[in-house]
């Protein structure tokens, strides 16, 4: 007889295992959701259905708008952001293709670990001091080899850092005879992004940082050019699910692919139609302000932000630790005493304050900044906390604090 196994003993409702009261989540992602998002989480409907038929229209419309493009090709991932970034490099590449990741971060390098593990021809341009490869050394770069695919990130989460020179990167990628490959993860909807009239030729997103939705859903959109080149893949492809012509004939033609996530899919529709709703407009603008008045804020109370203006990162402000102060013990005396989360460093010791979606609300940037502020006091820095809450309410007002 085989051997039998009894249930465990512990069987408690999740509900035993999570905080007993909600912490505000204030880090570089998850973000919050509304409660139009949280709504649409909880449905379940046939995934091949007419119902379904008419939410994947209506998700592409409205992803359509918040990328700013007119392409055809624009497809749901049931993953994260990284299983996004998987289907742009393994259906844009194969064995033989040189690929340039620019990087200045993480997720920079994550592209260059990928296409390293496709065997492809990789070649990485690393920013000086953790900046953003500037056009200048992509120039350069571009002169002296010819290159498939470049890799970018528009706003690096682990840094802190933002690419303001995306447009002009993506316009020497395709001058070059190259497709640009564009991580807009934790920038789409909070800064400006135009994927056509900036040439971008395949972005990456995920639901949890911008968008406003739930972690595990991500988008990936190939432009004309880009579409081309995924049709002329010699095969096979690396990843099944990942397969760009499969995952067309479910969000171009409406068949079979797998079982999407529908709940997932819900959302992430609900998410978008809330960004149009309030008009990328409006939405960039409200992240705007609420950068500003944190950053106004964290600097009054004694601390430094860790990026220059000129490179830094509104939507994941960056704020360097004081010498000698332990910021793991800080941000769980934020945790355990004020019910906030922020996030430290990846590679650097840092605090990170996550400035997305929900985030980006009066009282929520409030709280982080008054517990953070106050966590650093109790573990041994005077931080100025009252008159970092002063610089924040009088930046907010100064900057239209009616966009919040």
């Amino acid at each position: 007889m085989p051997r039998t196994f009894a249930p465990p003993s512990n069987l408690e409702p999740i509900s035993a295992l999570l905080p007993s009261c909600p912490v505000l989540l204030m880090g570089a992602g998850p973000v919050p959701i509304s409660r139009q998002v949280s709504d649409a989480n909880r449905v379940v409907i046939n995934h091949l259905g007419q119902s379904m038929t008419r939410v994947v229209d209506s998700v592409k419309q409205l992803a359509s708008y918040a990328l700013q493009t007119e392409s055809a090709r624009v497809l749901g991932v049931a993953g994260p952001s990284s299983a996004a970034m998987e289907m742009a490099i393994g259906n844009l590449c194969w064995p033989g293709r040189r690929v340039l990741c620019l990087v200045n971060g993480v997720f920079g390098a994550r592209f260059a670990e990928m296409a390293q593990g496709l065997g492809l021809d990789v070649t990485v341009l690393e920013g000086a001091q953790s900046l953003p490869v500037t056009p200048a050394e992509l120039r350069a770069e571009l002169a002296r080899r010819r290159y498939d695919v470049v890799t970018m990130v528009q706003g690096e989460t682990s840094s802190g850092t933002f690419t303001q020179d995306l447009p002009e990167l993506c316009a020497l990628t395709r001058a070059h005879g190259a497709l640009s490959i564009v991580d807009a993860v934790v920038t789409l909807t909070t800064v400006p992004f135009y994927m056509d009239a900036w040439n971008v030729d395949v972005v990456i997103t995920g639901g949890q940082k911008g968008l406003g939705c739930i972690p595990g859903i991500s988008l990936c959109a190939f432009s004309p050019e880009a579409w081309d080149t995924v049709l002329r893949h010699p095969g096979p492809r690396p990843h099944w699910c990942l397969d760009a012509i499969r995952a067309d004939r479910f969000w171009g033609e409406h068949r079979y692919h797998y079982t999407a996530p529908v709940p997932a899919v819900l959302a992430l529709r609900e998410a978008l139609r809330l960004v149009a709703e309030e008009t990328l407009e409006r939405r960039i603008e409200r992240h705007r302000v609420s950068s500003v008045a944190l950053q106004a804020g964290i600097e009054a109370m004694g601390l430094r932000l860790a990026v220059a203006p000129a490179a830094r990162l509104s939507s994941v402000v960056a704020i360097e630790v004081p010498p000698g102060i332990d910021s793991a013990a800080v941000r769980a005396h934020m945790v355990d005493t004020f019910g906030v989360e922020i996030s430290g460093g990846i590679g650097r010791d840092l605090f990170r304050i996550g400035q997305m979606g929900e985030q980006c609300r009066p009282m929520h940037t409030l709280a982080a900044l008054h517990a953070l502020g106050t966590s650093l006091v109790v573990c041994g820095f005077p931080a100025n906390v009252a008159q970092g809450m002063a610089a924040f309410e009088s930046t907010l007002a100064q900057e239209g604090g009616r966009y919040l």
